[in-house]
């Protein structure tokens, strides 16, 4: 690290909504920004206009901040920098470093073809490099179009990669690139240096498919004499099928994943430990911890698979670690549009929403769980699961199921250590292990064989629904038996 300031940037293109590979470079230099005390911003990079939509904009954002990932200063949006990116290419050209270039794009294409013909690099020949100034002024004069290349110098480029270490490329292999289009625009790669310089950029952590734009910005920077910031460049997030991760490709986006009910916690946590390693053996972090560890000598050089069911897993444990009133906030609107309770009904049980939350918080996966799981606590259609159903509610159940109503029902208080006493007094009554009961019990109050401990179910629920669950469940089963 230098003595400098640190300042760092995301620049997402609005080509479409926010991708879990542009979403962990933006928490890469977040957490190198909050952990140096430094600054973290944002650059909106639409100059594409046949791609870029407006539309893509604010969801962008609106990831980012689901992410936690707040910005220190106004967004620079690109488009509002076009005639600025101008003046820099006449800049260029005064100095000498760049020059015109007046080939048409089937003169490219030839040489394209030719140099594919002998098995050579796909590269510009750099002839209008040679051109003296009689003859370009010549072609001006004439009103011929030309794009602005950059020359790149003879011998070697290379750069210290905070990920990769020392990296070099061999002029050959990086041509003059266009700077500005025949229309006097300013290319990615010569505007994005423009906007790192002006913004103060120090340093700049990006993918790996990067690198080849890093080599060419270098020599953008040199030719301006600016200050070249430190580069590191992230392994890439792979698919399963170990393609990289895109949004070309139909791959999901952070907004699809929240609305799938993962929180922001875990995705913060799972997507850092994707091309970065804190060197011990835990996977589950609070921000705070992370801010706290991350540094670039953590960063690994290998590709990453973004594994969905290892996200579920972390998405449990934070879920697990959330205090109760934060998700049950989080969890009222979902209750409400599946239709299970109204928002009056919760606002006026609110501590019982939360005791619900509490119950369940250990078992779910995605927030939408805590509606699936845990309808029951708010409405019950007595419908029972079919496996269970056919397991557990047979005649002997209703008898059993009857009689610990009963038993219930005489309970002077309706307490964990009541319930338990009645259930095990009469599982010994009867020779039976408590599971005979307390499969078809949970299966009555509930539908469900699955859930948080029967005792705590029963006292949440209450004595006056319990009983009339259970009763009813006698009802069907006993229906069932004459039918």
């Amino acid at each position: 690290m230098t003595d400098t300031p640190v300042r760092v940037r995301i620049a997402p293109s609005p080509t479409g909504y926010l991708h879990v590979g542009t979403a962990r470079s933006a928490l890469f230099n977040y957490l190198f920004a909050r952990h140096y005390g430094g600054t973290f911003l944002v650059r909106i990079e639409d100059t594409d206009l046949e791609r870029s939509r407006r539309e893509y904009i604010e969801p962008i954002l609106d990831a980012l901040r689901w992410l936690g990932l707040e910005w220190d200063e106004d967004i620079v949006y690109q488009s509002q920098r076009l005639d600025h990116y101008r003046s820099y290419v006449d800049k260029i050209l005064e100095t000498g470093h760049a020059y015109r270039c007046f080939c048409t794009k089937e003169e490219l294409d030839a040489e394209r073809e030719r140099a594919k013909a002998e098995k050579l690099p796909p590269r510009y020949s750099g002839k209008c490099r040679r051109l003296t100034q009689a003859e370009v002024q010549a072609k001006l004069d004439a009103g011929q179009p030309f794009t602005v290349r950059i020359k790149v110098p003879e011998g070697t480029t290379s750069y210290d990669d905070m990920v990769s270490g020392e990296l070099t490329r061999h002029s050959d292999d990086i041509e003059d690139m266009i700077i500005a289009r025949s229309d006097g625009s300013a290319t990615y790669n010569f505007a994005v240096v423009i906007d790192d310089h002006e913004m103060g950029i120090t340093h700049v952590i990006r993918g790996n498919d990067h690198i080849t734009n890093t080599f060419k910005q270098i020599h953008v920077y040199r030719a301006f004499d600016w200050p070249v910031p430190n580069f590191g460049h992230v392994p890439l997030i792979l698919r399963p099928d170990k393609k990289k991760v895109s949004k070309r490709l139909g791959d999901k986006d952070v907004g699809e994943y929240r609305h799938e009910g993962i929180v922001s916690d875990a995705m913060f946590n799972y997507l850092c430990l994707l091309g970065w390693n804190p060197k011990t053996e835990q996977e589950i972090y609070n921000r705070a911890a992370l801010i706290e560890r991350f540094t670039e000598a953590n960063f690994n050089a290998s590709n990453a698979v973004f594994d969905e069911e290892k996200l579920l897993a972390f998405n449990k444990a934070h879920i697990a670690m959330m205090p109760d009133h934060d998700l049950a906030v989080m969890i009222a609107p979902m209750l409400v549009e599946a239709g299970v309770t109204t928002k009056y009904w919760l606002e006026t049980r609110w501590e019982y929403l939360r005791l619900v939350v509490s119950l369940l918080k250990e078992r779910v996966r995605t927030l939408h769980d805590f509606v699936s799981l845990g309808g029951y606590f708010f409405s019950f259609d007595y419908t029972y699961e079919e496996q269970a159903d056919a397991k557990q509610f047979t005649p002997e159940a209703a008898q059993l199921l009857q009689a610990l109503a009963d038993r219930f029902e005489s309970l002077g208080e309706f307490s964990h250590d009541g319930l338990e006493t009645a259930l095990k007094g009469l599982a010994e009554e009867r020779g039976l292990k408590p599971g005979k009961l307390i499969h078809p019990t949970r299966l009555a109050v509930s539908g469900m064989s699955i859930g948080p401990g029967l005792y705590d179910l029963l006292l949440a629920l209450s004595k006056p629904i319990v009983l009339e669950r259970m009763r009813k469940a006698v009802e069907y089963i006993n229906r069932k038996a004459s039918a």
